[in-house]
């Protein structure tokens, strides 16, 4: 039934993507090219649409065959409320500042009516508990970051599609390792109703899953995180190697900003995928790359759980100085474009 439920979704959510990509349709939103992005032409960002589409109809499915958890439900209310005011600045867009506010309600219902608070801080062989107020100070925090992240990350082509498909894999299999049905088959619709969209959104893009896709993607990686520790699946650490292809770049990205007073609700391209695609790789070849970094990434996230104690600090160890290695191999790169000797070959 999983895969029947998983091949329905994908075909749904390639349907309609199809039809979104077209002039014609109702849904044929145009997104015309600002100073945060990387394409040059007006391209429909209607695709989030499908992707919440098709998943929403398979999760509905999905609902006649396995163990119902209340849980969903309130993932849903909240995670319409995100789709609601996305769909709404797709079309017309609204404020960053009301936009957050936005944010913060949905994660604070989400939160509220789950009891999904991170209680502690976990990693391998240490938990610190965490006292009321900051259980709800940073749980609202990480919900409401990665709704952000998400969307500052989604503008290249194929790359928030690929994040999903990589990030959502591995908490499905993270599930499944653990017997949980139901969240493993939820995790799994939104891998693909993100296959469907992804067939159209591989470069060169057609059309991109815009504030709709993103923000949605967004909270689910974080609600699915949470629900996730809570049973006891996997603890939340792991939930940051999986998607931290996203969260180191936009974390550290929004550091240094912070760092040279800028502001930071301006549009910009200085995330690091960004800044490879100007340094002349293109959205193709730096794609690429960053799928390899994330098939990585799923398979250390995927194992990490089953490994004593010592293995799990070495592997987080050894992603801190890749990731250290990677962020110098980039403004290395910088360095050379920009050395006098390139600029007069240039």
């Amino acid at each position: 039934m999983a895969v029947l439920l998983v091949i329905f979704t994908f075909a749904v959510s390639t349907f309609l993507t199809e039809r979104f990509s077209r002039p014609q349709t109702v849904l044929y939103i145009v997104h015309e090219p600002t100073a945060r992005s990387l394409h040059t032409r007006p391209v429909p960002i209607s695709g989030g649409v499908s992707i919440l589409v098709a998943t929403t109809l398979s999760v509905i499915l999905s609902s006649q065959f396995y163990p119902f958890n209340q849980c969903l439900i309130w993932i849903s209310s909240s995670g319409l409320l995100i789709a609601i005011v996305s769909f709404i600045d797709d079309c017309h867009p609204i404020s960053a500042l009301h936009r957050l506010l936005i944010h913060f309600i949905a994660a604070y219902l989400f939160l509220w009516q789950s009891h999904l608070w991170i209680e502690s801080v976990a990693l391998p062989g240490i938990t610190i508990l965490l006292p009321a107020s900051l259980q709800i100070g940073i749980s609202l925090l990480f919900v409401v970051w990665m709704i952000n992240l998400y969307n500052f990350m989604d503008g290249m082509d194929g790359f928030a599609g690929g994040m999903t498909i990589f990030g959502f894999s591995g908490l499905a299999i993270l599930g499944s390792l653990t017997d949980q049905a139901l969240f493993t088959i939820l995790n799994l619709i939104v891998v693909g109703a993100t296959a469907g969209f992804l067939i159209f959104n591989f470069p060169p893009a057609k059309i991109f899953m815009g504030d709709t896709g993103a923000s949605s993607l967004g909270f689910l990686a974080a609600a699915f995180s949470l629900w996730g520790n809570h049973e006891g699946m996997f603890p939340l650490w792991v939930t940051f190697l999986l998607f931290s292809p996203f969260i180191v770049d936009a974390t550290v990205t929004l550091a240094r900003r912070l760092l040279r007073r800028e502001k930071i609700w301006l549009p910009h391209k200085s995330h690091y995928y960004q800044r490879l695609v100007q340094l002349g790789w293109g959205h193709f070849r730096t794609v690429l790359w960053e799928y390899g970094l994330m098939a990585f990434c799923c398979t250390s996230a995927v194992i990490a759980p089953l490994l004593p104690i010592y293995a799990q600090w070495g592997l987080i160890m050894i992603w801190f100085f890749v990731y250290l290695s990677l962020i110098y191999l980039v403004h290395h790169l910088e360095r050379q474009a920009n050395s006098p000797s390139s600029r007069r070959m240039g």
